[in-house]
């Protein structure tokens, strides 16, 4: 009896590089499509459970935008857990500080809330300028357009 080996395995999933452009883009959007990329569901191979995602590389995320004024209305809350500990920041607040992490934290919170999620959110890069050290896994651009086709 033969034994059947089914399509996924970890050695066949191929991972491609692929390089975003935040610049001028909301970041909802940009943020669900990132997550879309990483979860590999733009893929036929996609499994629910596995990691057949790709590598994600955002570059000018400093040009991120969000509509509705929601710089001073949107509010990040945190807390240490103990007595008087949550603390709040706003959108603008954050932004300040490090946009990586906002885009970061937004395509976290699409993932899934599990050791998947974990190991998913390990392949997205983020940066605030338009230079990255991933030249060599030859990534693919992909343009606002393309972006939204997937």
């Amino acid at each position: 009896m033969q034994k059947i080996t089914p399509y996924f395995t970890k050695q066949r999933v191929e991972r491609e590089w692929y390089v975003v452009d935040a610049d001028g883009q909301v970041l909802g959007r940009l943020c669900s499509r990132i997550a879309k990329l990483l979860i590999g569901k733009h893929k036929p191979t996609f499994t629910p459970g596995q990691d057949t995602g790709a590598f994600v590389v955002v570059v000018n995320a400093a040009g991120v935008r969000v509509t509705g004024g929601k710089e001073n209305k949107k509010v990040y809350y945190r807390t240490s857990g103990r007595p008087g500990g949550l603390k709040a920041q706003t959108y603008a607040q954050k932004f300040e500080k490090d946009p990586c992490k906002v885009i970061r934290d937004s395509v976290r919170g699409m993932l899934p809330k599990n050791k998947l999620g974990d190991r998913l959110i390990t392949k997205l890069k983020v940066y605030r300028g338009s230079n990255h050290p991933h030249k060599a896994q030859k990534p693919i651009y992909l343009t606002s357009e393309e972006l939204a086709t997937i």
